[in-house]
């Protein structure tokens, strides 16, 4: 089971992928860095910002029974939740802006599945996944009026960005007799 650490670890293992497969001689001095709403104040010079703007239950998946892990042991029922990220591009010039935001698009459709390893490669623990865990990476399509809101926190500062779900993660916690609080843990196997 995923630990609570799996939703930061998402992100960290998005961009450590991005980062590890950037064109260098094109993009030399390109960073990977996660956003909060203060980042923007004072923004990157080149690279790929991820920007958590949304975590959401996961419409698919709802009142799943409580599992069974491979050693017997009883969990909590998967708290299933996709976590909508905004990839945005900067660069001092926009064809240049254009360029890194494509390419990243482009390496995010080629790897739509974060397996385990890759996923406790970036993480803030090395075994926050399960080995036969993994995150499906989709990027969807974002209304002008969800934009406009994303971008409310930034009003003078709007970038080309393009929008990422990380799908279907369950969290879970296990039960035991003598136990019956609630922590977040686990994702989907």
């Amino acid at each position: 089971m995923a630990t609570h650490n799996a939703i930061a670890a998402i992100g960290q293992a998005i961009l450590g992928m991005l980062a590890s497969a950037c064109p260098r001689p094109e993009f030399a001095g390109a960073q990977f860095e996660l956003y909060q709403g203060s980042n923007f104040q004072s923004p990157m010079d080149e690279g790929i910002s991820l920007y958590m703007h949304r975590i959401t239950p996961a419409n698919n998946i709802r009142n799943l029974p409580p599992r069974v892990g491979p050693d017997g042991r009883r969990y909590r029922p998967s708290l299933p939740i996709d976590i909508h990220y905004l990839m945005i591009a900067w660069a001092r010039d926009a064809a240049r802006q254009q360029r890194l935001l494509g390419w990243a698009m482009r390496e995010m459709e080629n790897t739509p599945i974060l397996h385990a390893g890759l996923l406790n490669q970036y993480g803030p623990e090395p075994d926050t996944f399960g080995a036969n865990e993994n995150v499906d990476i989709v990027q969807e399509t974002i209304s002008i009026l969800d934009m406009g809101a994303i971008w409310e926190v930034n009003r003078h500062r709007f970038q080309p960005s393009g929008r990422t779900c990380g799908s279907n993660r369950h969290f879970c916690r296990p039960v035991s007799a003598s136990n019956a609080t609630t922590t977040l843990v686990g994702v989907q196997a």
